[in-house]
């Protein structure tokens, strides 16, 4: 079994990872921002650049998740520049840090399909291009932060994780909410495409990932069968069982929010998931209706 390091242990997509890890039989060390509890943990400090590598060394791969959350307001300039900071900070500070280790481990380090930016239905691969944009910009950002590890040798992978699926978290309760109460409908046109896979499969890409030593560079995390806002919007009210005709303008989302109505809700990129499932991973969802009836069930 693996000895492997975890930043954004407390978060959604941590927590549950943590969880399967523990329960395959690895060896977790969790960081946190206060003096460590023993050897299970690794004290960091990302705004001081401080991590000390001897907590680390030994490891066979590190898992980097933390990140500032995108959703839940406007982006004012104080709010973008802190996004940044908090994915490109902390990433730089992993990296040089694993750079330095006898031990070279696997880095798998979150990024997300915001990297095409807002494409149609142009079908996207991990050799497409970044899209233009406050997100693109981010995660081109996050993804060129990994490069001290990278240029040490160590195995990369930058898992560009889609919009995650979960009763827990996440978007699905947001969007619980109106549905249940009979006032679901699409945003704006519906036409936008939404790259969607549930939190276990993200769960088990990731895992995937930590052991597939093949697996290399960016890796989109993305069920087989991205669809358009609209139907999203049909086939979350046919298993809820309840009515969604109504259709949220897009002016009133760029009013409420501004640039990020446009690029979290307003646009959309259709993103393959080929490169992961020839690498061997099998997806426990790959179909949104089956997958949202299991998961709400």
């Amino acid at each position: 079994m693996a000895r492997i390091a975890i930043a954004g242990a407390s978060g959604l997509v941590g927590r549950r990872l943590c969880a399967a890890l523990a329960a395959d039989g690895h060896t977790l060390v969790r960081l946190v921002r206060r003096a460590a509890a023993g050897p299970a943990e690794a004290e960091w400090d990302p705004a001081r650049a401080r991590l000390d590598p001897d907590s680390l060394e030994g490891i066979d791969a590190f898992v980097h998740l933390s990140g500032e959350n995108i959703a839940g307001g406007r982006w004012s300039p104080t709010r973008k520049s802190e996004i940044v900071r908090s994915r490109t900070m902390t990433t730089r500070l992993v990296a040089a840090t694993l750079a330095r280790l006898a031990s070279k481990p696997s880095l798998v380090a979150a990024s997300a399909i915001g990297y095409y930016g807002d494409r149609g239905g142009e079908w996207l691969d991990e050799t497409s291009r970044p899209g233009r944009g406050f997100l693109p910009e981010v995660c081109v950002e996050w993804e060129r932060a990994c490069d001290a590890a990278r240029d040490a040798g160590l195995r990369v992978v930058n898992v560009r994780i889609g919009v995650a699926l979960d009763p827990s978290g996440g978007a699905l309760p947001a969007m619980l909410v109106p549905f249940r109460l009979g006032l679901g409908g699409k945003i704006g046109t519906g036409a936008q495409y939404v790259s969607w896979i549930t939190l276990d499969d993200v769960v088990g890409a990731l895992r995937h990932c930590l052991v597939s030593i093949t697996l290399v560079g960016p890796v989109n995390v993305v069920a087989p069968a991205p669809v358009t806002n609209a139907e999203l919007t049909r086939v979350l009210a046919r298993v809820l069982g309840r009515p969604a005709f109504l259709r949220i303008p897009a002016s009133v989302l760029r009013l409420a929010l501004g640039q990020a109505a446009d690029e979290l809700l307003l646009g959309g990129a259709r993103v393959s998931s080929d490169k992961l499932e020839r690498s061997g991973f099998a997806f426990r969802d790959p179909e949104l209706e089956v997958a949202l009836r299991r998961i709400l069930a």
